[in-house]
């Protein structure tokens, strides 16, 4: 578990630009299940390339034309019950820190993992992700 003052620059990166903080598995369940159209869910962390890469290909990914009907996030290494819960439906994925996912009406439609994440640009997952919400809009 990491401090809560640490993480929580991390967490307003993404709550400042809408994403709603989940921090419980009833939280996680009640957007998911309840989601119409799309919903971006990102597992934040504060591992570097979540900094360098994700967050950042994140935000920018939200300028395009098409963006996803909700979004929301959990912290692994801080609401770890929460983000067990979300986990359990990006399956058949493995864990992964940091990690995006898209759904639609509730079901997983796109899947970025960490190795996905690692390495690459934050305009490499820009435009990953604004192909996706096209995609599935």
């Amino acid at each position: 578990m990491y401090p809560p003052e640490l993480v929580a620059p991390m967490k307003e990166d993404l709550t400042s630009v809408g994403f709603k903080d989940l921090t419980s598995p009833e939280d996680v369940d009640n957007m998911i299940k309840d989601s119409k159209g799309t919903l971006l869910m990102v597992v934040n962390s504060v591992c570097g390339c979540a900094a360098g890469n994700m967050r950042p290909g994140v935000k920018h990914s939200l300028t395009g034309e098409v963006k996803p009907d909700a979004m929301a996030t959990v912290f692994a290494g801080v609401d770890g019950e929460a983000t067990n819960q979300a986990r359990k439906y990006f399956l058949p994925y493995p864990p992964s820190s940091p990690s995006v996912a898209l759904f639609k009406d509730g079901k997983l439609v796109h899947f970025l993992e960490r190795h996905h994440i690692e390495g690459v640009t934050a305009q490499m997952i820009s435009d990953n992700l604004q192909e996706a919400y096209k995609e599935f809009k």
